[in-house]
């Protein structure tokens, strides 16, 4: 195990829902210390005129972004930044010993060309993006050991992937029949302010979004198809639902043996996850609530088996800040620090 000292530690882009948890959570760290919160348009502002009920625990002030001098202050640093930004960022950390962990989407892409399809953009940092990791640490565990740059997918990947790795790693399902019916709070879309988002649009509704377009579709079907080791298409729907934390994917596919049954997954699933502290598969007939992750990094999954119609199911809950994005952010850096992978992170949640 790696020396527990106080890494000093920086975040970039502090000030949104992500930034946020990042700090709540390595403030109680004990391997590290938070010596730099960054960002541009909150430059000189105490982190605690954002967010003044930290007040009493977070005395920085979030400073303008200087790479070279995060680097010579910071052994790890966290991009939690839009799409577009950390790419032109990680090169320069790294070549400066930083270890970086980028939680948006510019380092999720085996492939730079379907990146630009999908975000836009001009890439020239092939030999960078070559180096990352994708940091889903029950899939990649030992990858992320080992890694300098490590991109941290976002909630609706974590969630339904973790829900479908076992069925496309034991080649358990017929290819392309996966549906992923995806459903999150409105925490996800981060804190701009949004027309969607105000309290009189979203209260009392669910509403679909991104239908058959959604960016985190072609991410979804790389780790999939990575994981069945060929092709695999998969139907993603979003749903934006009336409450602000959690997650819940529930995942649809055609049994490669129609005579599998519920407790031949249970078997494989648990197996699968034998080694994975943050994973919950639940007992039969037991089917997951987001609020039981709420505030935590666990993932709640269950399994059922229709006969009928020789399906997979699979209900799969995160807390999408958690979880989803800023708990296994520190979880990959737990991994890549040496340290225990549950360091730090919670387990109980804030129920109810």
């Amino acid at each position: 195990m790696g020396d527990l000292g106080r890494g000093p530690v920086g975040i970039i882009g502090a000030s949104g829902y992500g930034g946020v948890q990042l700090v709540r959570l390595l403030m109680d760290h004990p391997g590290v210390e938070v010596v730099y919160l960054g960002g541009d348009s909150s430059a000189g502002k105490p982190f605690s005129e954002l967010y003044p009920h930290l007040g009493h625990c977070v005395d920085l002030t979030i400073e303008s972004i200087d790479l070279d001098k995060i680097a010579t202050r910071c052994q790890v640093v966290f991009l939690s930044l839009p799409n577009g930004l950390a790419y032109q960022m990680a090169p320069i950390l790294m070549a400066k010993g930083c270890k970086v962990l980028d939680l948006s989407a510019d380092y999720r892409f085996r492939n730079l060309e379907t990146y630009k399809i999908w975000y836009g953009g001009e890439r020239n940092d092939q030999e960078t993006a070559a180096l990352a990791v994708y940091g889903l640490p029950e899939l990649y565990r030992d990858r992320i050991a080992e890694a300098q740059l490590v991109a941290c997918p976002g909630c609706y990947v974590t969630t339904s992937l973790l829900g479908l790795a076992p069925l496309l790693k034991q080649g358990l399902i017929l290819s392309d029949t996966a549906i992923i019916d995806a459903k999150s709070g409105t925490s996800g879309a981060g804190r701009m302010a949004k027309t969607n988002l105000l309290l009189a649009e979203a209260d009392n509704s669910i509403s679909p979004y991104n239908v058959a377009r959604h960016r985190h579709t072609p991410e979804i079907e790389q780790i999939c198809s990575e994981l069945a080791g060929h092709d695999v298409m998969v139907q993603f729907t979003p749903h934006l639902m009336p409450m602000v934390r959690g997650l819940l994917a529930t995942v649809y596919a055609t049994l490669r043996d129609p005579g599998l049954v519920r407790e031949d997954l249970a078997t494989i699933y648990t197996a699968f996850y034998r080694s994975s502290p943050f994973i919950r598969v639940l007992p039969s007939g037991t089917y997951p609530q987001t609020k039981w992750a709420c505030g935590t990094n666990l993932c709640y999954i269950s399994i059922e088996v229709d006969p009928r119609t020789a399906r997979a199911i699979v209900m799969s809950v995160t807390d999408n800040l958690i979880k989803g994005q800023a708990g296994q952010a520190i979880q990959c850096m737990n991994l890549m620090m040496g340290w225990p992978e549950t360091l730090g992170l919670p387990l109980l949640s804030f129920y109810p």
